[in-house]
């Protein structure tokens, strides 16, 4: 977890959990998956166990510390939403969320039929708090059904993550869904990404009043420019809540 992240449509990341499992093509290269192995079997280093996973409630109080506002990506080294991590833990991250209402908080989840009987049994008939957005990651036509999933929650604020986009997106419905990323995969062994892939989203959430944030092609040395400029839409009920929350 970290005060600061270099990921482009966030502020700060908390990990509650680390460690996942592989459950898409988008995991094949996963970069935390990466990162927390180098440091299996390094005894007392916080990712000895590697990316076996773990519950951190050491970690749960954290957003507590910061008081500026601050949008957090939960779970950044993680998923919440997997099956070894039980609903009594969930209960405490999301009791967190929902107290702490000074942030803005992006879940996001390869697993959306956790994700959606979870959310079903907290908030019932009630709409959750705006500063907590739910997304669900897709990286090609195949996982169009997590998008269905996803709306079918009480999520005020929903979003795509599109990365890394492996193929065309061109089946997923937009309907309901305020915000989309879209990203190229890095690290060596990226897969490509087609920029017609990319301009098919962008001009689909241009129609459909949905805020598009492009978020990178393969990292660094490619850049951020699509068409010749960069794109880092909020969507407004976002910039309305973040502009509440900030005038407090």
């Amino acid at each position: 977890m970290a005060a600061t992240t270099t990921i482009e449509w966030t502020d700060a990341t908390w990990n509650p959990t680390s460690g996942c499992t592989k459950v898409s093509a988008g995991c094949d290269n996963c970069y935390a998956m990466k990162f927390a192995e180098r440091f299996r079997g390094v005894k007392d280093h916080y990712y000895e166990e590697g990316f076996e996973l773990t519950l951190r409630p050491n970690m749960l109080d954290k957003p507590a510390e910061w008081k500026k506002s601050r949008r957090i990506f939960v779970d950044s080294m993680s998923d919440l939403f997997q099956v070894g991590v039980p609903d009594s833990y969930l209960d405490q991250v999301f009791d967190r969320m929902d107290a702490i209402d000074q942030h803005f908080y992006q879940v996001l989840t390869k697993r959306p039929e956790r994700m959606r009987r979870y959310l079903k049994k907290r908030y019932g008939d009630r709409e959750m708090p705006a500063h907590i957005c739910i997304g669900v990651s897709i990286e090609n036509n195949d996982y169009a059904w997590r998008a269905d999933m996803l709306r079918d929650t009480p999520a005020k604020v929903k979003f795509l993550s599109i990365e890394p986009m492996l193929g065309p997106v061109d089946r997923i419905l937009f309907d309901g869904i305020a915000w989309v990323i879209v990203g190229g995969e890095s690290g060596p062994r990226h897969r490509s990404m087609k920029a017609d892939w990319v301009r098919e989203v962008r001009d689909r959430c241009r129609r459909e009043s949905v805020a598009f944030f492009f978020k990178q092609w393969h990292k660094k040395k490619t850049g951020r420019f699509l068409d010749g400029r960069t794109w880092d839409e909020l969507p407004q009920d976002v910039v309305r809540d973040e502009q509440r929350r900030q005038s407090r």
